[in-house]
């Protein structure tokens, strides 16, 4: 019996050949690209790649400037902001969805509709609608407030937060989508058995309906995350930067470093600090989520 049972290697035999390409490309794009940039943020590479090292003169070049210091912070606040606001207001957006209102359709259409545009559309949109000559601000005053001020693209201290704006208006329709089709998928039954306990609606959602929905939270969680990261063509297009380096992020620190100042050594030295934050934040979840406990 056991001599006729196919050996477990040539299992599917033609789905592992098929996947050779797939694997073979991340390993060398992946994988080959990441430790290459690390190895060359250790050199002085200039306008090209020399394998001419310096030790750890890039990082510390790196983080004693204030540009980079102040992208980080931007990264941060936008960040963390971005993440809980995304995931409340989406949250709360499909429980209202939910109910099973009139022209859901319609509604769930026009939150979605930002996602459809690209970063750079959703930037000049959100520039022309902060400008303080011919958007909110002008047309708020019109109305007779005179000393109205909502100006966040020309204020530095609050420039990351116009910015936050507009990524949590085109992102948040693509959370509330992932919500509701959570919330879609909990069986009717646990609703029945919360209303005949008497269970206020908020506590079931906050007891019952969230911890059940804990699967598409980290998806969600995954998603927005990695937009987080690679934040980039949103910020060229509202503020380019400005003003001076008050929006500045890492990801545009890096394409500035590597193709405006020719300087690959240090814009190497950035992207791999990109990478170390990330993989400090996702091997610490992936461990805890999959491999440090046993599920029953």
């Amino acid at each position: 019996m056991a001599a006729r049972r196919p050996n477990q290697l040539f299992r599917n035999l033609n789905a592992k050949i098929a996947s050779v390409p797939m694997i073979l490309t991340a390993v060398v794009v992946f994988f080959g690209g990441t430790i290459w940039t690390i190895v060359h943020s250790f050199t002085n590479s200039k306008l090209l790649p020399r394998l001419n090292f310096v030790g750890l003169d890039q990082y510390e070049r790196l983080w004693g400037t204030n540009r980079w210091l102040v992208s980080i912070e931007n990264l941060a606040i936008y960040g963390v902001l971005s993440l809980i606001f995304s995931l409340v207001i989406g949250f709360l957006l499909a429980t209202l969805l939910d109910q099973k209102i009139r022209f859901e359709d319609t509604f769930r259409t026009i939150f979605l509709y930002p996602f459809a545009l690209s970063f750079i559309v959703t930037g000049l949109v959100w520039q022309w609608l902060l400008n303080p000559e011919f958007g909110l601000q002008s047309v708020i005053r019109r109305l007779g407030f005179e000393g109205f001020t909502f100006d966040p693209l020309y204020n530095s201290d609050i420039v990351i937060y116009g910015i936050l704006i507009a990524g949590l208006w085109q992102g948040t329709g693509l959370v509330m989508c992932l919500m509701l089709a959570g919330l879609r998928g909990i069986d009717e039954d646990v609703w029945k058995a919360a209303r005949v306990d008497g269970i206020p609606t908020w506590k079931t959602y906050l007891f019952v309906i969230i911890p059940m929905m804990r699967p598409v939270f980290i998806t969600t969680l995954v998603i927005i995350t990695s937009g987080i990261v690679k934040l980039y063509d949103l910020v060229v297009a509202q503020t380019g930067g400005g003003p001076g380096i008050a929006s500045e992020v890492p990801a545009k620190y890096v394409y500035d470093m590597m193709f405006l100042a020719q300087n690959l050594g240090q814009g190497f030295a950035a992207s791999s600090m990109m990478l170390l934050t990330v993989a400090i934040i996702l091997i610490p979840w992936a461990y805890l989520e999959f491999g440090g406990k046993r599920r029953v």
